[in-house]
């Protein structure tokens, strides 16, 4: 089932701050299972569901809905988008990439200088944002001007297919791998009292985090993200953030968080108490919402699972599906650990 709900959400445009169609599908899926929920001013779902334990919000677990993606800057006289992008993106990936622009998810590609006019000086560097623009098929712009305006999101089309050796292929995998695991999780019995965080905003700075964190005050804080698998044969062996295939990821340190040390290590001793293989995130690089989190009000302790997801931050990300399952399990024996120590 919940390989199902991974290409169901991974299907839907969620660029950050038009999370709107996530959201939506997450209430509708999560309602039957939950005492309660509530979307915030920032647009962050905050559901609670309670356990055999009564323990309040003690503990909050998080994974953010939103993508990275394209927004609209402005539009030519002969119909042309000009864009910026929204998040970390690669341009190098963007040629030819198929977008939905807008509420009503007008097609359009991606389209650059063709190559047979650019000179070897220009064949040998990566093009300029500004050099790129999206096509709608638009002969001028008034013709555009009739269906998108500047400040439209453009998010990636990607089709979710399963190939090789059990992975997925689909966008947004980041972090719809967390949002799957944790609606997942809300299907089940919980040995406690869980609040359950789909935030916004997180691949341009952790800005819905932030206000959840500060409205729930949890006193420990797990997020499940899917993080970056540099196991491409091209990487120097100490440069491969963690592989696909090897199971969960445990992070100790990134770019904007040094996470709890005890809970650091819980996570490890459950995942070896109940056989479920894990791996060390060993490359420090990038970052999640626990780095909002954590600085809430008085501080919170932090946690960090993943998923090993490789081509983040592109039109088509790869996920081994076993490994998703096995963060859920994780995740599982995680809660009723709290439960036991609460």
């Amino acid at each position: 089932m919940m390989l199902e709900t991974l290409k169901q959400l991974c299907a839907l445009p969620g660029v950050s701050s038009y999370e709107d169609a996530v959201r939506d599908y997450l209430i509708q899926q999560a309602k039957p299972y939950v005492d309660a929920m509530r979307v915030d001013t920032m647009g962050n779902l905050i559901v609670l569901k309670k356990g055999a334990k009564a323990t309040g919000n003690k503990l909050m677990l998080c994974a953010h809905m939103d993508e990275v993606g394209l927004m609209v800057r402005s539009i030519t006289e002969d119909g042309y988008l000009k864009f910026v992008c929204v998040g970390g993106i690669d341009r190098r990936v963007l040629l030819g990439k198929q977008v939905r622009i807008g509420a009503q998810g007008v097609p359009g590609v991606i389209g650059l200088k063709a190559i047979h006019m650019t000179t070897a000086e220009e064949r040998k560097k990566v093009p300029k944002l500004e050099d790129y623009y999206i096509d709608i098929g638009a002969g001028s712009r008034e013709e555009a001007e009739a269906l998108v305006e500047p400040g439209d999101p453009c998010a990636f089309v990607s089709d979710c297919v399963e190939f090789g050796d059990g992975f997925l292929k689909a966008k947004a995998l980041d972090d719809r791998v967390g949002c799957a695991v944790l609606l997942e999780l809300l299907r089940q019995e919980l040995p406690m009292d869980v609040t359950v965080v789909f935030t916004v905003q997180e691949e341009v700075g952790a800005r819905g985090a932030f206000g959840a964190a500060f409205s729930v005050t949890p006193e420990i804080a797990l997020v499940v993200e899917g993080t970056t698998a540099a196991d491409a044969p091209t990487q120097e062996p100490q440069e491969q953030v963690c592989w696909c295939g090897k199971g969960p990821v445990l992070s100790w340190m990134d770019r904007g968080t040094i996470y709890d040390r005890e809970l650091f290590q819980t996570l490890r001793q459950v995942a070896t108490q109940h056989q479920i293989p894990w791996q060390l995130k060993h490359y420090v690089a990038g970052t999640t919402d626990a780095k909002a989190i954590q600085r809430t009000k008085s501080g919170v302790r932090v946690a960090g699972l993943a998923a090993p997801v490789r081509y983040l931050h592109g039109p088509s990300s790869a996920v081994k599906v076993e490994d998703v399952e096995q963060v859920l399990e994780l995740l599982r024996q995680f809660v009723h650990t709290m439960a036991q120590e609460s």
